[in-house]
């Protein structure tokens, strides 16, 4: 296929030479807090036997053999990543030339939220409940509290109420449950009521504590204050839990009334508290679905008749002077879970003591190298802890009896840096030669798929940061430029060797030739999109490189002016879709020039400028072209052509020529004529004349240089 690659700077992340570095980077974290063990509540793999951060679940299923995903209790190593969250959010400012959906993705998974954390008292008692919110506009309508099932305070909630039995029951079934589950939209929300009360604070009302499925710890502190009027999904969950309503935000079009746009009912403010079951039931009814745009206040004491977005600021302020709330910012983004209970990865640098707790492994003694004999029982747990000569070492402190961690490092942490590896593989002083990292790096252009955006990219930005601090290097960010390229599709569905669906380019290259193959591919469509794989294709690339072969054969010893603007329009056309990888139209304006070749026939020096422009997409074919054409030196130490500004400019232009709006003419004139030469000419046109038919013109419309409208 012609990839070309420097062997020389191979990088294997399997060998302890780079995992050594792993180690390295790990310890030099441990040392400024950025390294830590904590027991927590983790993604677990039932098929993998081991635990996966937040960004390997995707769709509730484990990123590498998708099996559903649950809920564990472990003691876990974390990366403190979340140390990073502001630089990283603000630097995605400075990636000018990444993606806008890569960009966005990164926002939204860092996730900073502005908003207000506002104090709700269990009633009788004087612990708080303390609940985020993006929305403190919507406070007075919030009938009740949400908390995540393995929220601190919720088994003193329940304990000696009725419903203790039933909520433990359901704190069980939600532990098995993956996070991603359930928060997913369109998955039915479950929850038990805790049987106790919260105070609201802005209006003293009593509201019935409940803990859902929906409700995560990650996020906010866990709890969330419902406001089934304004939130879809508290309005589903009140709806099927016949919990309270109340209308806070009316729409601006409709200020006295609720509308209901499914159904066109409308519910007047003064039915803006409803519960099912009383005397009010009727009028809920026609509640179908929250309403979550902006508005106007109402039922909301002093701030009535404010516009919601001046309200959010109001309320949040007076609740901060009241002491009732503070103005906080939260985010989304939790510290990177790099633990794994398996074989495959770099081993953990730790070692556990009885007297000196947890110690670091010296540097000295790096690499900590994986054993060759660790068994393979699918039993689970790491089979590191099954080699007794891998788990029993001495204290480096005290040099008593010791153990191992057992543990080893998810393997995007090898990948979070491996480029900087690229600079100086055999360096042996540190994970890269600093010299060299200033000289290559950041990075030019890097290509992968949308599926790291979140996950190498992320953690890649993190590294290159934290490489940073250590004085390492003194830039910012890994990748200047990045290109997320598409999947090739065959019948709908993305090829795999697991799909059974792929195409053995072997075969193709074998009857057509590599640089067919390679032409297909990147005509076919921009390397960002999806390519859907076409037999069709292949053979058309192949007539298309055998009409560029057939050239040769009648070249002119002199120059031909017919070609020579085309030819220059070409070479810019190229040379600039080649810098934005829109190699797909680069490729369509060498068809056309071929084309007009075959129309006029071409001199050496067309040809010559045809094939190197030719030489990135079918390095092969071009070579061999350039070779029948006498040169001597390989076709890539040529120089690329230049395009001439001047040949750029049209001595003649296409006018059209419209009647009463419609097209029934066109003509070429030159590109300076006069608007005076230009009407004479139109009006002269013989193709017009059975439209004017000798009838007066009203109006003569002129778009300068593209078209001429008469009005008759």
């Amino acid at each position: 296929m012609g990839f070309s690659y420097d062997w020389e700077r191979e990088v294997s992340t399997c060998d302890s030479s780079y995992y050594k570095w792993n180690q390295w980077i790990f310890l030099k974290m441990f040392e400024r807090g950025l390294a830590y063990k904590k027991a927590a509540s983790v993604n677990w793999c039932k098929k993998c036997q081991t635990t996966l951060a937040n960004e390997e679940v995707i769709d509730g299923g484990c990123w590498r053999c998708h099996t559903e995903v649950q809920q564990k209790d472990l003691e876990q190593w974390f990366l403190k990543i979340t140390e990073y969250k502001e630089r990283l959010l603000e630097d995605l400012t400075h990636l000018a030339h990444w993606p806008e959906r890569v960009l966005s993705m990164q926002a939204n998974w860092i996730g900073r939220s502005q908003g207000v954390e506002i104090y709700f008292r269990i009633k009788g008692s004087e612990k708080i409940i303390p609940v985020f919110t993006t929305r403190p506009d919507t406070i007075f309508g919030a009938t009740y509290i949400v908390l995540a099932p393995e929220y601190f305070l919720v088994k003193e909630l329940i304990k000696g109420k009725p419903q203790e039995k039933e909520a433990l029951k359901f704190m069980d079934k939600v532990s098995k449950e993956s996070k991603i589950v359930r928060t997913a939209s369109g998955v039915k929300k479950e929850g038990v009521f805790t049987g106790s009360y919260a105070i609201n604070p802005v209006n003293n009302e009593e509201v019935p504590v409940w803990i859902a499925d929906y409700v995560l710890m990650e996020y906010g502190t866990g709890a969330i204050m419902a406001v089934p009027t304004h939130d879809q999904r508290d309005f589903l969950f009140a709806k099927e839990h016949h919990l309270p309503m109340r209308i806070v935000i009316e729409p601006q079009s409709h200020p006295s009334t609720w509308f209901d746009c499914a159904h066109h009912k409308l519910l007047r403010a003064s039915e803006a508290t409803l519960r099912l079951g009383s005397g009010q039931a009727k009028s809920q009814e026609e509640l179908k679905e929250a309403y979550e745009g902006d508005g106007i206040q109402v039922n909301s004491a002093q701030f009535n008749g404010l516009p919601n977005q001046e309200a959010k600021i109001k309320i949040a302020e007076w609740m901060e002077e009241t002491g009732i709330g503070k103005i906080q910012t939260h985010w989304r983004l939790r510290d990177w879970l790099i633990s794994r209970q398996r074989y495959w990865g770099t081993p953990i640098p730790m070692i556990y003591c009885q007297k000196c707790g947890i110690v670091a492994v010296p540097y000295a003694d790096l690499p900590v190298e994986l054993p060759k004999d660790a068994p393979f029982t699918g039993e689970g747990g790491s089979p590191l802890g099954k080699v007794k000569e891998f788990v029993e070492v001495s204290c480096p402190k005290c040099k008593g009896g010791a153990r191992r961690e057992t543990d080893t490092m998810a393997t995007f942490f090898d990948s979070s840096w491996y480029f900087l590896r690229f600079c100086s593989p055999e360096f042996d002083k540190e994970p890269f030669d600093r010299q060299e990292a200033k000289y290559w790096m950041p990075v030019d252009q890097y290509i992968g798929g949308i599926e790291h955006a979140i996950l190498h990219l992320l953690y890649s930005r993190f590294f290159t940061k934290f490489f940073k601090d250590l004085g390492m290097i003194d830039f910012d960010e890994p990748f200047k430029r990045l290109l997320t390229q598409g999947m090739v599709l065959k019948d709908g569905e993305v090829m795999s060797k697991s799909r059974g669906n792929i195409v053995d380019p072997d075969i193709i290259i074998k009857k057509y030739g590599a640089d067919t193959l390679r032409l297909f591919i990147l005509f076919a469509a921009p390397p960002e999109t999806e390519l859907e794989w076409d037999e069709r294709g292949i053979e058309g690339a192949f007539k298309f490189l055998n009409r560029v072969w057939r050239i040769q054969e009648k070249l002119k010893d002199k120059p031909n002016p017919a070609l020579g603007r085309l030819l220059h329009k070409t070479i810019k056309k190229v040379t600039e879709d080649i810098e934005d990888f829109k190699f797909n139209t680069a490729i369509a304006s060498l068809m056309e020039l071929v084309n007009a070749i075959y129309q006029s026939e071409a001199d050496r020096e067309v040809f010559s400028q045809l094939i190197i422009c030719l030489s990135p997409f079918v390095p092969h074919f071009a070579e061999e072209l350039w070779q029948r054409l006498g040169n001597k030196e390989t076709i890539f130490r040529s120089r690329w052509p230049k395009y001439d500004p001047s040949m750029l400019v049209e001595e003649n232009i296409t006018i059209v020529i419209q009647v009463n709006g419609k097209v029934r003419s066109k003509i070429d004139v030159p590109v300076d004529i006069s608007e005076a030469k230009l009407k004479d000419l139109v009006l002269q046109d013989e193709k017009l004349k059975p439209w004017i038919q000798n009838k007066p013109i009203k109006n003569l419309i002129l778009v300068p240089k593209k078209l001429i409208n008469l009005v008759i």
